[in-house]
């Protein structure tokens, strides 16, 4: 964790946020042990990839799990985290928790936000509502991706109060774009997530295999037929199949630099986070063209083969921009131990991703509802087992490399 301004404000030990006491899960689950119950889904959320394996249409399973080329940067991501150890320390008053952390202004119960995944209805009926739900219900902001299988409205009626970001894929169309980003702010969202790692799909042979992608199949793009500057480019008896394709001509623009970042400045006001950085000049190229932050992110490996992993990118990230940017990193990550070592390693927060879709595609809202439950209770009783009572106790001195300790 860093000291950033931004992260690093002392948060109240007592009274506790209202879902602060995560580690509870564990107790409740052992009692109920005594009536014969059992969770429905596996507490292990490296399991629940498998488990969704065995429910999906094999097209489904391939186009959520599926990583680029050989798949090399996503074995990379995992890779990463083996590398370090945490390195507990005993007796520190850890009896309460605090896993609040400050991020652009605003102070959010846990460091972790589920990640903009596209068209969720590949996987459940429901898609990015159930899943906006069940964040609420746990009390984790979301972010919705760009190419959502519901509209950002329709998304931000589910999540009610909770605090919610939107992740733009910015067309190459200058009209939509900035409609697009007009209607985010209208739809109460309170920060926008920027990728900058997708001017183009990546060379994915799981989905090439089963020459399956679902926007053309017209999932995840309702977000642009729901937009008046997209919907006025068609002919009014305009069909599915029309607005697919000119979904399909503007949604990509491998044509932008960092020129442009002050263009979409001028259409908000809301905080601007680019995600998909991994370089650290690129992280200062972001903040000089007005961005407020950034995201450490390869897309989970489902972009480019064969690139460095998130969390090995992390800590010169952080020293690019210094203490004071929120920095905040996704790929890879998977269990609450994951978490504490990318807080130590520089990050101040993180997105998660993959397994709270395994959830969505197993029961649903209740099914992602249990993922964040066990991740955060992971979340909690690491931080119990390390000695950090709040987040600004997680430091890089609660990590160690892989091999023999030296201090």
């Amino acid at each position: 964790m860093t000291t950033a301004e931004t992260a690093a404000t002392p948060a109240p030990q007592a009274p506790q946020a209202p879902h602060a006491a995560h580690a509870e899960l564990v107790r409740k689950i052992y009692l109920s042990g005594i009536a014969g119950e059992k969770p429905k889904l596996s507490t292990d959320l490296t399991a629940l990839e498998e488990a969704a394996r065995a429910v999906l249409e094999p097209r489904a399973y391939a186009y959520v799990a599926g990583d680029a080329g050989t798949g090399a940067t996503g074995r990379a991501n995992r890779e990463a985290f083996d590398q370090w150890r945490l390195l507990p320390r005993m007796w520190k008053g850890v009896g309460e928790r605090d896993l609040s952390v400050s991020l652009l202004g605003r102070r959010l119960e846990v460091p972790v936000l589920l990640a903009p995944v596209a068209a969720q209805t590949v996987v459940h009926p429901e898609g990015e509502l159930a899943s906006v739900r069940a964040a609420a219900e746990v009390g984790v902001p979301f972010v919705l991706s760009s190419f959502s299988s519901h509209s950002m409205e329709d998304v931000a009626e589910a999540a009610g109060a909770q605090p919610r970001w939107y992740q733009l894929y910015w067309p190459n169309d200058p009209a939509v774009a900035e409609s697009l980003v007009r209607r985010v702010a209208a739809a109460g969202y309170t920060a926008i997530v920027v990728t900058v790692d997708n001017p183009t799909f990546g060379y994915r042979p799981s989905d090439l295999d089963t020459a399956y992608i679902p926007f053309v199949h017209g999932e995840g793009i309702a977000n642009f037929t729901s937009d008046p500057a997209f919907r006025s480019q068609l002919p009014e008896d305009a069909g599915d199949m029309a607005a697919i394709a000119h979904w399909a001509k503007i949604a990509s623009n491998p044509t932008l630099t960092w020129d442009d970042l002050p263009r979409l400045r001028r259409w908000t006001d809301l905080p601007l986070l680019i995600k998909g950085i991994q370089h650290p000049d690129d992280a200062r190229r972001a903040l000089a063209a007005g961005a407020d932050g950034v995201v450490v992110s390869n897309h989970g490996g489902r972009q480019l083969d064969g690139g460095v992993a998130a969390l090995d990118a992390l800590p010169a990230v952080r020293a690019a921009v210094g203490p004071a940017v929120p920095v905040l990193m996704d790929s890879g990550i998977r269990t609450g131990t994951d978490i504490v070592k990318a807080l130590a390693l520089g990050a101040d927060a993180v997105l998660y991703g993959r397994p709270y879709i395994y959830g969505l595609s197993l029961d649903g809202q209740p099914g992602v509802a249990h993922v964040l439950r066990c991740l955060l209770a992971d979340l909690d009783l690491a931080m119990t087992l390390t000695g950090c009572p709040s987040l600004t106790h997680i430091t890089r001195e609660l990590v160690a490399p892989r091999g023999p300790l030296t201090v």
